[in-house]
């Protein structure tokens, strides 16, 4: 092997990260935006951050595995998603461009208190630190080893430390910013990518091969025969539950909503989150094309049948084996530029929730910079993932299942508080609190003890249950006693925010 493939994916990332830099600069320096500081970043470029943000290494691969094995379904997923954000766009965007809030549990703090406020905060930081530790590992085994077909053996913690210091060196020195666009090129290049396999791939597939492909189910976008509550791609659940999970991931979770809040103006942000579930969609179905056309070309082989352990493998050892030299190395720095882009954006948005919702500016203000605190608080997030990636590469579970799992577990609960509070008016913090972490354990009962046939509860029903719950939980709060002497004046012991909101 030459040196031109390693080459090519060491400069391909590093200007990457240059080239964010240098956008991110000069975005920033552009005549009039500085009257508008972090509210002026372009819809276009919003819109693919969040579709980047969403999308990871494990998304990349595995995508044209599902497909491989059981045709269209993540594009069913992706309608569900499109009504989610139709409704996060018209629903909760306006409340958080209303207030200029930086921070989607701002919200929380301005309708029931302060102490709601950093109990969705906290919540966010572990499951994101836990979920984005499990996704940054199981990243590092597919580029592991396509590294190693390319001749450039590399062991998972090598990578794992290599990848989060140049993402944490850009994403503290360019802020959001440079998160945006270094997500914008991310997109690009593996999205180029997925294009030029099918490309490649679609002489393999004749009329014949198309209608062999159809009959055997691969060009459906729904599972229709599958149960509903234990199948993610039967029709009920990728709509209806694919709609309230993509409310929960992008109006109620601060990795997507920091996003929309850069955004220029109201409009500027629904155009971008509804473009996002639009574009998501799109993609989706180039990687799923991507993996019918491998199953035309191999004939319909399992993956068993061609050495191979798991549909995940497929796509990878195409990129290894079957494609020139120089577009395999292309391929391979957009799947690890997959991997940047989303750890890229949980550093930013775990830094954004640690400043605006954890840590009162009076406690730093005039003592360190805001830019250095943000810098460093940066760099200690990266740290801690890095040793959470590190801890979950000694387990034996499912980095898929695992991840799912822990969104699934908080998401119902951020939605659900969200949700009661626009829905409820009388609701005070002493209803949401207790709704809020019942509904977590709730939750963890229920992904740890109810398999319905011996399944797992789809995915996409985690977070409706976990909504009812909050509900549940939130009215039945209502129903108790309130002592009259509680009123607002007579409760000096409160935060004095939750004081303020109290008596409005």
């Amino acid at each position: 092997m030459s040196l031109t493939e390693p080459a090519i994916i060491g400069l391909c990332l590093l200007a990457l990260a240059a080239l964010s830099l240098r956008l991110a600069r000069r975005d920033r320096a552009a005549p009039g935006r500085a009257g508008r500081p972090g509210h002026d970043l372009p819809t276009w470029a919003i819109c693919l951050s969040i579709v980047a943000t969403e999308t990871s290494t494990l998304t990349v691969i595995s995508v044209p595995g599902v497909a491989y094995g059981g045709g269209l379904v993540f594009v069913g997923l992706g309608l569900g998603y499109v009504a989610g954000r139709i409704v996060v766009a018209w629903l909760l965007l306006p409340l958080y461009a209303r207030d200029g809030f930086s921070s989607a549990y701002q919200y929380l703090g301005e309708r029931f208190g302060r102490g709601m406020q950093r109990l969705a905060s906290a919540v966010f930081l572990g499951t994101r630190l836990l979920a984005e530790g499990v996704r940054l590992f199981a990243s590092t085994l597919p580029i592991c080893a396509l590294l190693a077909a390319a001749h450039l053996p590399a062991g998972p913690l090598p990578v794992l430390v290599g990848l989060t210091a140049l993402t944490a060196a850009y994403t503290a020195a360019g802020g959001l910013r440079a998160v945006v666009w270094s997500d914008s090129i991310q997109f690009g290049l593996y999205t180029l990518g997925a294009v030029l396999c099918i490309g490649l791939l679609l002489p393999h597939a004749d009329r014949a091969a198309l209608g062999a492909a159809w009959r055997a189910g691969r060009l459906a976008i729904f599972h229709g025969d599958d149960a509903i509550l234990t199948s993610p791609y039967a029709p009920a659940t990728a709509l209806v539950g694919g709609a309230i999970l993509s409310m929960a991931s992008h109006g109620a979770d601060q990795l997507m909503v920091q996003r929309v809040l850069a955004a220029r103006s109201l409009r500027a942000a629904r155009i971008a989150m509804v473009g996002s579930a639009v574009v998501v969609t799109g993609l989706f179905g180039l990687l799923s094309a991507v993996g019918v056309l491998l199953w035309v070309r191999n004939g319909g082989a399992s993956p068993a049948a061609l050495g191979l352990r798991s549909p995940d493998a497929l796509f990878p050892a195409f990129i290894a084996r079957d494609l020139p030299p120089a577009l395999s190395a292309l391929l391979i720095a957009g799947i690890i530029s997959a991997t940047m882009g989303s750890l890229s954006s949980a550093l930013n948005a775990m830094t954004g929730s640690t400043l605006a919702d954890l840590l009162p500016a009076a406690a730093w203000r005039g003592r360190i910079g805001a830019a250095t605190l943000s810098r460093g608080i940066t760099v200690l997030w990266a740290v801690l993932l890095i040793g959470a990636a590190s801890c979950f590469s000694n387990t034996g579970r499912s980095a898929v299942v695992f991840g799912l799992s822990i969104a699934g577990y908080s998401y119902g609960a951020l939605l659900g508080a969200f949700l009661f509070g626009l829905l409820v008016p009388g609701a005070r913090q002493r209803d949401a609190v207790p709704a809020f972490a019942g509904t977590l354990a709730v939750m963890a009962a229920l992904i740890l003890f109810v398999h319905p046939g011996g399944r797992d509860i789809a995915f996409p029903w985690l977070v409706p249950i976990g909504v009812a719950a909050t509900f549940a939980i939130g009215l039945a709060c209502r129903l108790r006693p309130r002592p009259a002497f509680r009123d607002a004046a007579a409760r000096p012991t409160l935060d004095p925010t939750e004081m303020e909101h109290e008596t409005r």
